[in-house]
């Protein structure tokens, strides 16, 4: 057993019960939680390699604010972005019908609120995947890999899968061996990580070691305005607690990484990423999962002992 399964192994009761809200959601569950100040820490295949989907987005934005902290990019500069450009996706400028005009640092913040893939693509054009990668392993997470910005995912699984439209696709996810074919459903040919270095991204972040403290300061704003509430902040219904984070959404995966921060001054990073074996499009027991098993691992830190 390793020194990180035996600090896992001291909360046993905790895991037992994330395991079983995970079997009840019917879902293969990984998780990671941390309480940044004191390090004390539970997981849940931790570190097993998962699917990143749009979660690879916070990579990209810490290395956007670092290469900006640098003077190797201006947030500010302006981009006019016409509808022939946009890539798929289901909200922000992916879905308007005219030309957009607007600077970098507020295509960021499209990026990470409301998960705009052509935002994201943008954003990935300016900095490159291979100074992204690059940043992670200066941050120190080996096992994350980021294999392509958001359109390249999506053009996989349309050529994966044999159809020209995404909606095709979905509409053929059942056909037998269908899941099996596309690639991004692969943590090994898509972009992944693990549970244990995605909160640890967001640990780096809240102690202002991922880049300049204005610039971290800058990602916390956005990813306490991420507007879809039902996963991690399910799971905290509370006026008091605040939960930033960032979703990723693909077929038969539910993700999201975030902090959790209670008026006492405790702040949790936590990383819950889930895959079922249903395909369908809507998963609610999925996604109320991530919130619940969240909730169990924090609470379960905030025990003395």
């Amino acid at each position: 057993m390793t020194s990180a399964q035996h600090r896992s192994g001291r909360l046993p009761e905790a895991t037992e019960r994330i395991e079983a809200a995970f079997r009840s959601a019917g879902v293969t569950g990984f998780l990671h939680a941390a309480d940044l100040d004191t390090g004390r820490e539970i997981g849940v295949r931790a570190d097993e390699p998962v699917v990143l989907a749009s979660v690879f987005k916070v990579p990209l934005l810490v290395t956007f604010h670092r290469r900006a902290a640098a003077g190797l990019l201006d947030p500010r500069e302006p981009v006019t972005l016409r509808p022939e450009d946009r890539g798929d996706g289901p909200t922000g400028i992916s879905v308007l019908l005219d030309e957009v005009r607007m600077s970098l640092r507020d295509l960021a913040c499209l990026m990470i609120t409301v998960s705009d893939n052509t935002a994201a693509d943008t954003i990935m054009d300016r900095v490159g995947v291979a100074t992204v990668n690059a940043a992670v392993a200066d941050l120190g997470l080996v096992r994350t890999h980021i294999a392509g910005n958001g359109t390249d995912l999506f053009e996989s699984m349309l050529q994966d899968g044999g159809v020209e439209s995404l909606g095709e696709l979905w509409g053929l996810l059942d056909e037998p061996g269908m899941l099996g074919r596309l690639r991004v459903l692969d943590p090994l040919t898509t972009s992944h990580s693990t549970p244990r270095e995605m909160a640890r991204l967001m640990g780096l972040i809240w102690r202002d070691e991922a880049a300049p403290p204005d610039e971290c300061a800058q990602m916390r704003r956005l990813f306490g305005l991420q507007v879809w509430p039902h996963r991690l902040s399910s799971g905290f219904p509370y006026d008091d607690v605040r939960v930033s984070g960032k979703t990723g959404t693909l077929p038969t995966i539910r993700n999201e990484i975030g902090v959790v921060e209670y008026p006492d001054g405790g702040r949790y990073a936590v990383a819950v990423f889930t895959r079922s074996l249903l395909p369908i499009a809507v998963l609610p027991q999925a996604d109320a999962v991530i919130g619940t098993s969240a909730r169990l691992a924090v609470e379960a830190l905030r025990r003395p002992g």
